[in-house]
């Protein structure tokens, strides 16, 4: 059984998708990027801004589905520019405890409307 989890405290959906989808004990979190919930526009500041607001938007998914950033077990990390690397995961690191989750991070051509940092998440659902 599939059942669709959505918040107003992340951004809405800018396409035909959902912000996550529980699936029996997994939860998958579609990429977040730096958009502010309550304008729609990409948050002010540079990388490590973006990257905040990205993963406060990553925890009102989580919360809206009775989890947190400790049920994440998989990441995948999308850099507008390989150069922002470092920068992000300092911030990226501090959301996680040890065991930090298992992720990729890679390089992306573009992303939507011109954000330079996107996430998205898996997580197992208690």
């Amino acid at each position: 059984m599939r059942k669709s989890i959505t918040t107003d405290k992340a951004p809405q959906a800018i396409g035909p998708y959902s912000q996550a989808i529980a699936a029996g004990q997994l939860l998958f979190l579609s990429g977040q990027t730096p958009l502010d919930p309550a304008t729609g526009k990409l948050v002010d500041g540079g990388i490590a801004e973006q990257t905040h607001r990205v993963m406060s938007n990553l925890r009102a998914v989580l919360t809206a589905a009775g989890a947190s950033f400790d049920n994440v077990v998989r990441t995948t990390i999308f850099l507008a520019d390989m150069n922002d690397f470092a920068a992000v995961n300092e911030v990226y690191g501090s959301y996680f405890e040890n065991p930090a989750p298992a992720r990729a991070c890679v390089q992306a051509a573009a992303l939507p409307m011109q954000a330079r940092v996107e996430i998205d998440a898996v997580a197992l659902l208690s």
